[in-house]
């Protein structure tokens, strides 16, 4: 068994990085062409104003839907990879690039700087105690720390019943009343009101995060 959890993360190593490059094709292979509804269900559970910070922008895609949106926006990423994909498609849209190479847990930000935080499909570096901290520090009074961790086939057949085996042997499907707790209780220690919902996209869902911080 820890054997195979080596393997996952270093698959998952190797797709943020050296292999960055195929991320957006196995994104799209991975959720039956429904990655992108995936990621912005999560645009209407932000603050309606203010500053927002993407934690793993990954090739750019959120930054350019904030964009689209009328929406300021800085992202984050630690992988260079990811950094140098994303920036070149931003440019390649016209739009110029706010974007940073740090950590999570040792974020360059003032405190309450940012309306909203937002995270899409991050890896387990969201739930360290060190990112909580920074995340809870940089956002304002009332604001929105917006997480999609997960999603399901509601749909699609055979195909989807393999995708969502393969997504529960990685760690990644998880969508019960008992994960749902798990992520209140690790979020109302930081100072979160927290409420999860679930998004309907085609023949699937996506679970999405909603912590307010306390003011």
């Amino acid at each position: 068994m820890r054997l195979w959890w080596h393997l996952v993360r270093l698959g998952f190593r190797l797709l943020y990085n050296e292999f960055a490059f195929t991320y957006d094709l196995v994104s799209w292979v991975v959720s039956l062409g429904a990655w992108r509804c995936w990621v912005r269900a999560s645009l209407k559970h932000l603050h309606p104003d203010g500053l927002i910070l993407e934690l793993a922008h990954g090739t750019g895609n959120l930054q350019l839907d904030l964009h689209a949106a009328g929406r300021d926006a800085i992202g984050c990423d630690l992988s260079p990879a990811m950094g140098q994909i994303a920036t070149n498609k931003l440019m390649r849209a016209g739009i110029r690039p706010h974007l940073v190479r740090v950590r999570a847990q040792t974020l360059p930000f003032r405190a309450a700087a940012f309306a909203s935080v937002i995270s899409t499909f991050p890896t387990d570096f969201i739930i360290a105690p060190e990112t909580l901290r920074e995340v809870s520090r940089v956002l304002q009074p009332g604001g929105r720390f917006v997480i999609v961790p997960t999603s399901r086939f509601t749909g699609g057949g055979l195909i989807a019943k393999l995708i969502d085996a393969l997504y529960a042997a990685t760690g990644q499907r998880e969508a019960s009343a008992e994960h749902h707790s798990l992520w209140i209780s690790l979020l109302e220690p930081y100072g979160f009101t927290v409420q999860v919902v679930e998004e309907a996209c085609s023949n699937s869902s996506v679970t999405v995060i909603i912590a307010q911080k306390r003011g």
